[in-house]
């Protein structure tokens, strides 16, 4: 499994349910990097979805009441349930997409991290783990994205899980 993410100077994600930064680019890379395969997501991160479920992946949300859930998506009742709702499925295609919660209890799991940073920090009330600080974690590519519409600089950056370093905490 990978984590896919965006991500402010401060590891910032998310405030209020909305993404910090929209980059064209950081979306279209999220785009062909997760369809057709399959994104494990928390309640409210499918929530913050405005079409809904993401179309061309299959979906499945940890949540408490999947009753609740719309049709095409599968409910799961804890991360552990997760992994298992994939075991089957192509490492390589089981994407992890948020939100935070879900980002720190499955992240051990994940092979690599694909890692949108942009270089900017905004009022933020979720983040993703430092993975610069953490030595479980290398950088295994690093590449300039550019510049968003709205002036923000932002790379592309992949960490891979070192098998010789310490679980992330």
């Amino acid at each position: 499994m990978n984590a896919i993410v965006a991500v402010c100077s401060d590891w910032g994600i998310g405030n209020r349910g909305a993404l910090l930064v929209h980059g064209k680019a950081d979306m279209r890379r999220f785009v062909e990097l997760t369809m057709g395969g399959t994104v494990i997501m928390g309640r409210r991160t499918l929530e913050s979805f405005p079409g809904g479920p993401l179309k061309g992946r299959r979906n499945v949300v940890i949540t408490h009441d999947p009753s609740t859930l719309p049709d095409g998506v599968e409910g799961v009742a804890s991360p552990a349930a997760a992994l298992e709702a994939v075991a089957t499925d192509d490492p390589d295609r089981v994407w992890l997409i948020g939100g935070e919660s879900a980002y720190r209890a499955l992240l051990p799991q994940c092979a690599r991290a694909y890692v949108t940073k942009f270089d900017v920090e905004k009022p933020a009330d979720a983040f993703f783990p430092n993975l610069d600080g953490d030595p479980a974690w290398s950088v295994e590519h690093e590449e300039d994205g550019g510049v968003t519409a709205s002036g923000v600089a932002f790379s592309f950056v992949t960490y891979a899980r070192r098998m010789d370093g310490p679980p992330v905490s």
